[in-house]
């Protein structure tokens, strides 16, 4: 990325929610605009973990004529309310405020742009926002939440066997606590019964048909490497129903979860030749 890239304003903002405020951060589109962009975050640490990746996408994005406003959602970042407060439907409202936000500022079409759980609220977030998405940019898309969500609750058998030698429970127990309205702390997140239960349900093949272009990136090890088997069956049941699928493997690192700050440049590359060229 380029010094004048780098160098391009930016405006971080609170924006009035129906509770609280959320903060934003909004990058203006340099030239003659093209569009505009929503980014939503994924979830918990994955959040923090991208935050460099997304500034640097943002960045690009806007010199390629794009206005993009990085929104945290409820409960999440510097935006008000507890992550153990958090809810779905309170995360879609989010989504639809900074369309509705963007579409005042900016104009002209809007894109969803998700990383992880992020990209699966956007897809579901979607059929409520007005205007409508244009296209959807999706980063790594979850494709199932009941597995996502296991895999969450696995980092807490994790920190148990850390701590204490030993598990004092097993998924099937953690599951159950959630179950009975309980909430639980896992790597420093509450978590609660209400919204584990709702990623329980998310599936992307059972989601609304996306009805514009979607453009998913996928990022494996190794060049050439296909789709994981669980996205391959989505983007083969969404091609098969009509939609305007574009997928991209990149080969890179999983920034999301590495420990220490990691950049994808080939994630970015492609990412900003498809702003540059989609019409």
């Amino acid at each position: 990325m380029t010094g004048a890239v780098r160098a391009l304003p930016f405006e971080p903002f609170f924006l009035p929610a129906a509770q609280g405020k959320r903060f934003c951060i909004f990058h203006p589109a340099a030239g003659t605009p093209r569009g505009a962009v929503l980014y939503i975050h994924p979830f918990a640490e994955e959040m923090n973990k991208a935050r460099r990746m997304v500034a640097l996408q943002s960045r690009a994005l806007a010199a390629e004529g794009f206005s993009v406003l990085q929104i945290d959602l409820y409960g999440c970042g510097d935006s008000s309310g507890d992550f153990a407060q958090a809810r779905w439907e309170a995360w879609q409202q989010d989504v639809t405020l900074g369309v509705s936000w963007l579409s005042a500022r900016a104009g002209g079409r809007i894109f969803l742009w998700g990383l992880r759980l992020g990209a699966m609220l956007a897809l579901d977030a979607a059929p409520l926002c007005d205007p409508a998405p244009a296209h959807f940019v999706l980063w790594q898309p979850v494709t199932s939440g009941e597995v996502f969500l296991t895999q969450f609750l696995r980092l807490r058998l994790a920190s148990e066997m850390l701590s204490e030698g030993k598990s004092r429970s097993g998924l099937s127990e953690l599951r159950a606590q959630l179950a009975t309205g309980q909430s639980m702390e896992i790597a420093g997140y509450g978590l609660s019964s209400r919204l584990a239960a709702r990623m329980d349900e998310l599936n992307l093949q059972k989601l609304p048909v996306p009805p514009c272009p979607v453009h998913w990136f996928e990022v494996t090890a190794e060049m050439g490497r296909p789709l994981p088997p669980a996205a391959q069956r989505v983007a083969e049941s969404w091609t098969e129903r009509g939609v305007d699928l574009h997928v991209q493997c990149v080969q890179g690192p999983t920034f999301w979860n590495t420990v220490e700050t990691t950049e994808c440049p080939e994630l970015l590359s492609a990412t900003t030749r498809f702003a540059r060229e989609v019409r």
